[in-house]
Parts: structure tokens; sequence; C-alpha cells
């Protein structure tokens, strides 16, 4: 969770004085929503990736793809208890 901070942080050092002080918790809030749905929309596409590989390593890919939706369900569950 601490890259996301630092990810959220880098944002809004870069929007710099587009964003008034007073706006800088609502801004950080906005980026820090975007940046996670956009996490989990990579997850999903890796996930789906993994389901359309066939043959011989149809079970590797379906290990990777449980391996991820686990990584998503800890990240969510983490998301939820910072709110």
């Amino acid at each position: 969770m601490e890259q996301l901070k630092t990810i959220v942080g880098a944002a809004l050092d870069e929007l710099g004085d587009i964003v008034a002080e007073d706006n800088k918790a609502r801004a950080a809030k906005i980026i820090e929503s975007a940046v996670i749905k956009g996490m989990l929309e990579a997850q999903h596409r890796a996930v789906d990736a993994c389901h359309h590989i066939g043959g011989n390593d149809r079970g590797m890919a379906q290990k990777i793809a449980t391996e991820i939706r686990q990584k998503n369900d800890a990240l969510i569950v983490n998301l939820s208890a910072m709110y």
C-alpha cells in the first residue's frame, strides 16, 4: 500500500499549483481511485489471458490465474480496510 501512496503523492507533486492546497486530499482520493481501478483492470486482463492458454501449459496458466485472483482479493480487502 506504500507504493500506492507514493504513486498518488508523485501525481499530486506533478499537478503542483493546479490543485489548490485545500483540495489536495480530495484530489489524492480521486487519483488513488483511478490508480486502483487501473490496477484491477490490468489484473482482470491478465486472468483473461491465462484463460486463453491451451495445450500443455493450461495447468500452469490456471495456477497463475488463481494466484492473480488471490492477490486481487487481498488488494481489495486491504483497500476496503483503508476507508
